[in-house]
């Protein structure tokens, strides 16, 4: 036997003949020593695979348009370009717990009508006129609008306008594969009935005030398009009064109007303004963070897992990815700058994992 004194949290333990001779006997009764991966099981902090990237939009959006040529969005059923992190090739990840793609929809075409178990976000990047319908109810869609499908909520889109509609798609699929609880279905229609008018949820739900008998039915926000103007409107009025935060200027959570929570139950989503000029103080936390850029041009200095530097330069459309745990922070170069982000907050917070870091100060959520 070797000494056995205790070590390093992140140290594998040593191997000897007489280990490996054990470890070979019990692997054919499917058992494994867990002091040969407990250093990558429990880690003393995250150490996440994904890394910081960025997607120009400028240059990516020639393959968008050219795939509208290659396949019909009623053959793709839904025809999207992934983001994949490249820490995270091949596993349509942005983050360890998030999907990310941006879709086309061209003039005249529909998405079909389907509905699945994750929760999907769109935050709308480029033209204007085209619709969502979820469970119903239609919604036209403009640039920086917010939209929410709900699980398991019929939806189908729409472009019945003259030019192409481009949208960033956000879902929790890693989430719900991890819990091997993925259902989805076709609907028996290419478009699903509309029973309700455009912005009858919005006008119902999106006023501080709710219908009376209201009983809450789901997890996620009644409301389903949280149109930008709306948001910027609110971002001025707290420009007005300097609510001004170092680490994030003035930063905003889309909220549910039943219960004042997240907009969704996995997806956080937030807008934040930083004006010409200024530069956020470092920041971390656990919950790996994708943003689109709304408005205005900077750069967002990420440390990356092996302490190196990442310089992300971004403008007007553009996406990119902190992952978690890793200290960045953001410079505004030209103009205001309104950066839309999404990510798994809402879960960490509800699990009690959710964790971060201001200098050296650190609360756990």
């Amino acid at each position: 036997m070797t000494d056995a004194r205790p070590r390093a949290l992140d140290a594998p333990a040593s191997r000897t003949g007489e280990r490996e001779a054990f470890y070979r006997r019990i692997d054919a009764s499917n058992l494994a020593p867990l002091w040969e991966v407990l250093h990558t099981l429990v880690k003393r902090e995250p150490r996440s695979a994904a890394v910081p990237a960025l997607w120009r939009y400028d240059d990516i959006r020639p393959f968008i348009l050219e795939s509208g040529g290659l396949i019909t969005a009623r053959e793709a059923e839904r025809r999207v370009l992934v983001l994949e992190n490249p820490g995270l090739r091949g596993k349509s990840q942005i983050t360890s717990s998030l999907y990310a793609g941006l879709q086309l929809i061209l003039p005249g075409e529909v998405a079909p009508a389907h509905r699945h178990a994750q929760s999907a976000l769109r935050f709308i990047v480029e033209g204007s006129g085209a619709y969502t319908a979820v469970e119903g109810e239609k919604t036209i869609m403009r640039p920086g609008d917010f939209v929410i499908t709900p699980s398991w909520a019929w939806h189908d889109h729409g472009n019945d306008s003259a030019e192409p509609m481009v949208w960033l798609d956000g879902l929790d699929i890693p989430i719900v594969a991890a819990f091997d609880a993925q259902f989805a279905e076709l609907h028996s229609a290419e478009r699903q009935p509309i029973g309700r008018p455009v912005g009858d949820a919005l006008a119902r739900y999106g006023a501080g005030l709710l219908p009376v008998g209201y009983e809450k039915r789901a997890l996620t926000s009644p409301v389903f398009n949280y149109p930008y103007a709306r948001t910027r409107e609110a971002l001025e009025t707290m420009r007005r009064a300097e609510e001004w935060d170092p680490c994030h200027g003035l930063k905003l959570q889309y909220v549910n109007p039943v219960d004042g929570g997240f907009a969704m139950p996995t997806i956080g989503t937030f807008m934040q303004l930083l004006p010409r000029g200024f530069a956020t103080q470092p920041y971390r936390c656990t919950d790996g963070t994708v943003f689109s850029v709304v408005e205005g041009r900077g750069t967002t200095v990420v440390t990356r897992a092996d302490g190196g530097e990442e310089t992300l330069e971004w403008g007007p459309r553009d996406v990119f990815v902190v992952p978690s745990w890793c200290w960045s922070h953001h410079r505004v170069a030209d103009g205001d700058a309104v950066l839309f982000s999404f990510s798994d907050r809402p879960a960490q917070a509800k699990l009690g994992l959710w964790r971060e870091m201001r200098g050296n100060a650190s609360t756990a959520g």
